[in-house]
């Protein structure tokens, strides 16, 4: 499945330009590469504006991207230039659970995300029984 991923807000908390704290989102995502998703990232950040620091936190998570804003096999299909995905996961998408975190800016629940995932059959109940939503607490 390939999966949009949103970042500010989503990933980690909103601190845009600097990179926010970490909500729970790392363990999660390296989950959904393992069991085979493609996660694409679907920022508003680009070359110009603080890109290369999203994906520095990517890489220092150990999570592979598939695609940076665009699915990279969409071009066979189509010229339209947004992202193509079969999920999005995004702090402003309809339904999406929130945490109220710093500057009480709300963030998205990665507990309730792993749990719908879950559901979904895209994570095991071994996978999400795994994970530490600890620092929720502290945002």
């Amino acid at each position: 499945m390939n999966i949009l991923i949103d970042f500010d807000g989503t990933c980690v908390t909103h601190k845009f330009p600097e990179i926010g704290d970490d909500v729970g989102s790392a363990q999660v995502l390296r989950d959904l590469v393992k069991n085979g998703h493609n996660l694409i990232l679907f920022t508003m950040r680009a070359e110009d504006c603080y890109l290369a620091e999203a994906l520095d936190w990517f890489k220092q998570n150990k999570i592979e991207l598939y695609g940076i804003n665009v699915n990279p096999t969409q071009y066979k299909f189509t010229s339209s230039p947004k992202a193509y995905g079969n999920l999005i996961i995004d702090d402003i998408a309809l339904g999406i659970k929130k945490l109220q975190c710093h500057y009480n800016i709300p963030c998205v629940d990665w507990k309730w995300v792993a749990e719908q995932l879950c559901e979904q059959k895209l994570l095991t109940p071994e996978q999400i029984q795994r994970y530490d939503f600890s620092m929720q607490a502290y945002l």
